[in-house]
């Protein structure tokens, strides 16, 4: 009973303090205003804090722009954990526009949509990827293409890596820096979460998203850990391929030590 009261407490103060800061971001959209990219993170902040999600980050996003995180992708809180630690538009499906609530936040945030299955449209958007990141906006890339289970890292589409290259020739430094950045799920009420547990806080894509959703509010205590790895910076000669490789290389090696709790 007392859980399912922090649950309703919980969707009520995230829902005034959406009503509160939506009207502003809304306003600083408009304006086109740097104010833009911090509201969401002030948002997530929250989000984290209510849901009951603790972060905890090793190391630090690089510095230097432009600047791709490029990260594993295990479930929809991925959005709220790495948005509240920096200014960062996410790269998403055309499908995540129709979701309930979330599509919303989305495009409020804005966020790239990209259509997967229609190669005749790719070029744009690596472009349109490419153009923000000249614009010195981090933005972060999932290139696993869908969430795992949150026990290892699914193969990565090396496609979207192309955003890079496109990026190279509108960067004021003529490079674009590249990033691995590894989420591991690794506890739960304070005590190590294992195989068994992960469940509770990956979510593959066959599952549905509210029976989810309310099962981790309902827990309240996850504990996540964000790595950022050694950028890696994405020259005129660099293979896109070459790159994609290192990047995973890096995300699978720290995620599976962090996995088993070192």
């Amino acid at each position: 009973m007392i859980n399912w009261l922090r649950v309703t407490l919980c969707m009520t103060l995230l829902f005034v303090a959406t009503l509160v800061l939506l009207p502003m971001q809304l306003v600083f959209l408009w304006l086109d205003a740097p104010q833009r990219r911090r509201v969401p993170r002030l948002w997530h902040r929250m989000a984290c804090r209510l849901v009951g999600i603790q972060v905890r980050v090793h190391g630090m996003p690089d510095r230097q722009r432009p600047l791709m995180l490029v990260s594993n992708h295990a479930s929809w809180k991925d959005i709220l954990v790495l948005g509240s630690i920096a200014d960062v538009v996410f790269v998403a499906k055309s499908d995540v526009k129709a979701w309930p609530v979330f599509g919303l936040l989305a495009r409020l945030q804005k966020t790239i949509f990209i259509e997967r299955d229609q190669k005749r449209t790719t070029g744009n958007q690596v472009n349109e990827i490419g153009k923000r990141l000249a614009d010195g906006e981090i933005v972060v890339l999932f290139p696993e293409g869908t969430t795992s289970d949150g026990n290892r890292l699914l193969e990565i589409k090396t496609s979207l890596f192309g955003a890079a290259a496109a990026a190279v020739p509108l960067s004021p430094t003529g490079v674009v820096h590249v990033q691995p950045v590894a989420i591991a799920y690794t506890g739960i009420h304070g005590m190590p979460m294992g195989r068994y547990h992960r469940s509770v806080a990956a979510w593959p894509g066959d599952i549905a998203l509210a029976p989810h959703l309310l099962g981790i509010l309902y827990e309240g205590a996850v504990d996540v850990d964000v790595i950022f790895g050694e950028q890696i910076t994405y020259t005129p000669q660099s293979n896109r391929k070459a790159v994609s490789r290192q990047v995973e290389k890096s995300i699978r090696s720290v995620l599976a030590l962090k996995l088993r709790g070192r």
